[in-house]
C-alpha cells in the first residue's frame, strides 16, 4: 500500500507493504542459481519472510540462522513444501559466538563454495530505559552484544562471499534519526553496526553492502519490548515490505545504491529515477551534515 510520507523523505510515495517493483515473483528479479544465507531466519519475523521470499525468487540455496532450532526447522518445512526446488539448511547458531558462526558458514559454503548474498537481521533491543535510568550492564552488554553479531557475521562472510556479494545488513531509523529517549543502547549499538559494514565496504569494494531501515515490523522482539508502542504516530508496516526490499536489493537493479543507508518504505521506482545522483553524491549517506567528504579533499 502506497501512502503520504509520514517524516521527511526522498520520495513521494510510501509504502507500508510490499511494493508492486519489489516482488519476489518477478523475473527481472530472480534469484536463480544464487546461495543466501539469513541470520535470524525462523518462521516468525524480517528474517523468515526473507528466506521465503528468496524462495519464492527462485534462489538455489537458502541458509536459515538463528538461537533456536524449532523456528528454523519449521520455515525449512515450509519452503521445502511450498518450493520443492530449493535446498534450505537450517543451522541452530548464536552470532554472538565466533565459533558457532564460523561453522554455519563454513557448512553452508562447503568445499570450495561461496555465499552470494548475506541478509543479516538478526539482533537484540536491549534495556528500554534512557540513559539517565537505564541499567549499566544491560545498556552496554546490549551494544558488545550487537557489535559481537555483526564483527563475527562480517568475519566469516567475508571468507566465503562469492567476488560480487551482496550484504543486506537491517539496521534501524535509529541510527541517524532520535525520535524520544528510549532504546537508546539499541541505537547505539546500531549506529556501530553501520559503521562496522561501512569499513568492510570500504576494504571490500567488489561487494555491493546495503544498510537498510526495515519499517516498523510488529516482531516477536518488538512486541516483547514494546518497541512500536513507545512511538506515536507511527504506523505499523507489513513485514511483506522488508522481506520484498531484501530481494530487489540483492537484485543488479539496486546497485546505485551500494553503500547506502535506505528505509524500506521509500519507493524504488523513484529512487531509480534519482539513481544518477544518488550514485555520484553522498545523498543517504551517514556522515558530517554540511561537509561532505569529497568536498574537502
Amino acid at each position: 500500500m502506497s501512502t503520504t510520507p509520514p517524516f521527511s523523505s526522498p520520495t513521494k510515495r510510501w509504502h507500508t507493504s510490499a511494493q508492486p517493483s519489489t516482488l519476489p515473483s518477478l523475473p527481472s528479479l530472480s534469484a536463480k542459481g544464487k546461495s543466501v544465507l539469513i541470520t535470524g531466519g525462523g518462521t516468525t519475523g524480517i528474517g523468515g519472510e526473507t528466506a521465503r521470499s528468496f524462495a519464492l525468487a527462485s534462489a538455489s540455496r537458502i541458509a536459515l540462522l538463528g538461537r533456536r532450532s524449532q523456528p528454523l526447522l519449521a520455515n525449512k518445512a515450509f519452503i521445502e513444501d511450498k518450493y520443492p526446488g530449493v535446498e534450505v539448511l537450517a543451522i541452530p547458531t548464536d552470532v554472538t559466538k565466533q565459533e558457532q558462526v564460523d561453522a554455519a558458514f563454513a557448512q553452508f559454503a562447503g568445499s570450495g563454495g561461496k555465499i552470494d548474498v548475506l541478509i543479516h537481521s538478526a539482533a537484540t533491543i536491549g534495556p528500554k530505559e534512557p540513559v539517565a535510568e537505564a541499567d549499566g550492564d544491560a545498556y552496554l552488554g546490549a551494544i558488545q552484544t550487537n557489535i559481537a553479531g555483526s564483527f563475527y557475521v562480517a568475519r566469516a562472510f567475508l571468507r566465503h562471499a562469492a567476488p560480487d556479494g551482496v550484504v543486506v545488513a537491517m539496521n534501524t531509523f535509529g541510527t541517524h534519526l532520535s525520535l524520544n529517549e528510549y532504546f537508546s543502547s539499541y541505537c547505539v549499538g546500531k549506529m556501530a553496526v553501520y559503521r562496522l559494514w561501512d569499513t568492510v565496504a570500504f576494504s571490500n569494494p567488489s561487494l555491493s553492502i546495503f544498510h537498510t531501515h526495515p519499517g516498523v515490523i510488529l516482531t516477536e522482539m518488538n512486541l516483547a519490548t514494546g518497541g512500536a508502542a513507545s512511538f506515536e504516530n507511527i504506523e505499523v508496516d507489513d513485514v511483506s515490505l522488508p522481506a520484498s526490499f531484501n530481494v530487489w536489493l540483492a537484485s543488479p537493479e539496486s546497485r546505485f545504491l551500494k553503500n547506502k543507508f535506505v528505509w524500506c518504505n521509500w519507493d524504488v521506482d523513484e529512487l531509480k529515477a534519482q539513481a544518477k545522483e544518488l550514485e555520484a553524491g553522498t545523498k543517504l549517506n551517514i556522515g558530517l551534515v554540511g561537509w561532505p567528504f569529497e568536498d574537502a579533499v
